[in-house]
């Protein structure tokens, strides 16, 4: 049996600590979230490896490895009273995660198959101010954000998610670069918005191209 308790700290202690992600209100939510909840169940017992897990055969949509998914969000910097925007929240573990250091959290998720998933997962641990709504950026109203993550790798720069930021807030997402994928923060700041990239990183599309899954190196 595996004693995910111990899995967590492991996670923490071996992935996240030593990739650089000091936060300690992340680490501490990262630290006592059940990851293992998220994943599907013949993935469970390895649901703390420094890997991306498929969430459903055929939907294209990856739960991001650990210490990539930390390392995004810690360049996020959110506070307590931040509202986020959580783009491609998949099973609902980063929406958990973002819930846990935030006002509020709206999860996006263009896998109907996985929104109701991942609400019930959101309630069973009593995180109501956090839930996940089927649809993607272009089905937003008038939202605005202080934080927005996207869960996925992106062409180019987001121009119609950067407009989504309230005065001050920050967008983080991976930018392909050729065919290197570059943490970049988008902030909109008093004179208008800049953007600095940060580190190359891995993640699979936000949006799977039909032919099949791509992964951004």
């Amino acid at each position: 049996m595996v004693d995910y308790a111990r899995a967590r700290r492991a996670m923490v202690d071996s992935q996240l600590s030593t990739s650089g992600v000091y936060d300690r209100r992340l680490l501490s939510a990262m630290g006592r979230l059940p990851r293992e909840m998220f994943v599907p169940e013949p993935r469970k017992a390895i649901a703390y490896i420094d890997e991306p897990h498929l969430m459903r055969e055929g939907s294209g949509r990856f739960l991001a490895a650990p210490a990539v998914f930390a390392r995004l969000v810690e360049l996020a910097d959110i506070g307590e009273q931040d509202e986020v925007l959580d783009l491609g929240a998949g099973s609902g573990y980063s929406t958990a995660v973002l819930a846990c250091l935030s006002a509020h959290v709206l999860g996006l998720e263009a896998d109907a198959a996985l929104v109701d998933e991942a609400n019930a997962r959101l309630a069973a641990l009593g995180l109501d101010t956090a839930r996940v709504v089927f649809g993607d950026e272009h089905s937003l109203n008038a939202e605005m954000f202080d934080v927005i993550i996207v869960e996925g790798a992106l062409p180019d720069a987001p121009a119609d998610l950067i407009a989504r930021l309230r005065p001050g807030g920050r967008l983080v997402a991976l930018i392909r670069q050729g065919g290197v994928g570059v943490a970049t923060v988008y902030l909109n700041g008093v004179d208008g918005v800049t953007a600095r990239t940060e580190f190359n990183a891995s993640l699979h599309d936000l949006r799977p191209a039909a032919a099949g899954e791509r992964f951004v190196f």
